[in-house]
């Protein structure tokens, strides 16, 4: 099998994960590149939002920039939340039971209901949905709406940020979807598809 070649921008990054900040010229001795090959990567990597940098006083001479990783940098390192809360809910499951499990998951959907109600308010039934898809899209679901008459929408999740839970825990997705019936006022929500059950995206028809 090839190897992937490793990038310049993705050696920049692994350095500055194990040193936390770093100056253009420490980089400049580690990477064995021009200062301003450096300089021209820290840039772009930048204007990207991978990195931020800061001003360093000096007790002689210009402060320098030290260059650091952003949130957005911090993710392109592997991360197993969901696998450490999978593992959490197994123990739950096997020390206090199934039903601890569907307590969490009715207390995780009041929560839920209660936050995206205060900011739905009392909007209009489509404004109602709007507002769900653009609060979905925060948390990372990918959602988008579509009209399919004058009362009936779809609301279609491209991505599923706790896919590995709700694979193991199906209630995950029982408890959304009564969450959608709560906030959109109206027991006409229907999961049409989910990814859980091999579909490529989650799909919900809406009818007011």
């Amino acid at each position: 099998m090839e190897k992937t070649k490793t990038t310049t921008k993705d050696k920049i990054l692994d350095l500055l994960k194990k040193k936390v900040k770093l100056t253009v010229g420490e980089l400049t001795q580690h990477l064995n590149i021009t200062d301003m090959a450096v300089r021209k990567h820290l840039s772009v990597m930048e204007k990207d939002g991978l990195i931020f940098s800061e001003e360093a006083k000096k007790p002689i001479g210009r402060p320098m920039l030290l260059y650091y990783l952003s949130e957005k940098g911090e993710l392109l390192f592997p991360k197993n939340y969901e696998g450490l809360s999978v593992e959490f809910l197994n123990d739950i499951s096997d020390l206090y039971g199934n039903e601890s499990i569907e307590q969490l998951f009715k207390k995780r959907e009041q929560r839920l209901t209660k936050e995206y109600a205060t900011r739905i308010g009392n909007k209009s039934a489509s404004e109602r949905l709007n507002e769900i898809v653009q609060i979905q899209n925060e948390k990372g679901y990918m959602a988008d709406s579509s009209q399919l008459d004058e009362n009936t929408y779809e609301i279609i999740e491209y991505n599923c940020p706790i896919m590995a839970v709700a694979k193991e825990f199906k209630t995950a997705c029982q408890c959304e979807t009564t969450m959608f019936k709560n906030v959109l006022k109206t027991e006409n929500v229907k999961r049409t598809s989910c990814k859980t059950e091999g579909n490529n995206h989650c799909k919900f028809t809406v009818k007011f």
